[in-house]
């Protein structure tokens, strides 16, 4: 007990009651992945997501044309305001994958030698089971539209 005393309408000395209400930031993360997730990981909604996409880039050590595709949409990415988590490790596909799904960033972007020899790269969204093809220079453009940049 504080011991703190005020008066009263009668003057008489009473002891004063205090409540303090609020949430904190780390409530607000707790409850948001309570409520936004499933078995394979995190489902960040949009306006809290700490990135807004997760740039893959699969066999980057090996592949120079990868390297130079991913760290050029990287620098197109951030430049454009987007907030991108580059994913440059040398891990295998599936850890990469499995990775991205768990941290729950809402839009993933694949790069990969395969797809780079059509001249495409892979988009999913974490909210969705499938992923699509798009245009590989048409990347920054098509990030810009989805998110409203």
């Amino acid at each position: 007990p504080m011991k703190a005393l005020v008066l009263d309408e009668a003057g008489r000395e009473t002891a004063l009651y205090m409540g303090c209400y609020g949430i904190g930031v780390t409530r607000i993360v707790a409850a948001a992945i309570e409520q936004n997730h499933d078995e394979r990981g995190i489902i960040w909604p949009a306006p809290i997501a700490p990135f807004q996409v997760v740039l893959v880039s699969l066999n980057l050590q090996k592949s120079a044309r990868v390297r130079e595709v991913s760290d050029r949409l990287y620098a197109e990415l951030t430049a454009a305001g987007i907030e991108v988590l580059y994913d440059d490790r040398d891990a295998r596909a599936g850890v990469k994958f499995a990775d991205a799904e768990l941290l729950g960033i809402p839009h993933r972007l694949v790069v990969a030698d395969r797809g780079l020899e059509a001249g495409r790269l892979e988009y999913r969204q974490r909210r969705e089971s499938a992923s699509t093809e798009l245009p590989a220079d048409g990347a920054l453009e098509f990030m810009r539209a989805r998110l409203g940049a």
